[in-house]
């Protein structure tokens, strides 16, 4: 008898139209969601979703005051945005600044991935878990929105 070789499939790639599609889709889905945001204020107008865990417990969750933070962002308005969820403004700026790099790469005709290590991802998980308890603590009641 003999053994039949097994190999992997060959790698498939999507074609340019449907990547081009799907970046155009995604620009005009966050630029329309930019635009109700920037003049729909979320302090002001009940049509935005609310924080179940907000309202079942209480309690403040870490995306709490993130979407008055990105109002404010729009605005200009960094200190207020840093105010309604600091760890939003953070972590936003990480990632802008993680695809600025993935763009340059690509520009570039260089290999270039979100790769983020497992270490970054225990250490992310542990900051946002703090940022919960200690904006939920009375000494550290600036950090609630």
């Amino acid at each position: 008898m003999r053994a039949e070789s097994q190999s992997a499939p060959p790698k498939t790639a999507a074609p340019q139209s449907l990547v081009f599609f799907t970046v155009v889709v995604l620009v005009v889905a966050a630029l329309g969601s930019g635009a109700v945001l920037f003049f729909f204020d979320p302090a002001k107008h009940g049509f935005y979703p609310i924080c179940l865990f907000h309202s079942l417990t209480g309690l403040n969750c870490p995306g709490c005051g993130a979407t008055r933070a990105a109002y404010q962002l729009l605005h200009g308005h960094l200190l207020r945005a840093l105010q309604d969820n600091a760890l939003f403004v953070l972590t936003l700026t990480a990632l802008t600044a993680q695809s600025a790099w993935f763009v340059m790469q690509k520009i570039r005709n260089r290999p270039g991935a979100f790769i983020v290590s497992p270490i970054m991802l225990w250490a992310l998980l542990v900051t946002v878990f703090v940022f919960t308890v200690l904006r939920n603590l009375p000494a550290f009641a600036w950090l609630s929105p």
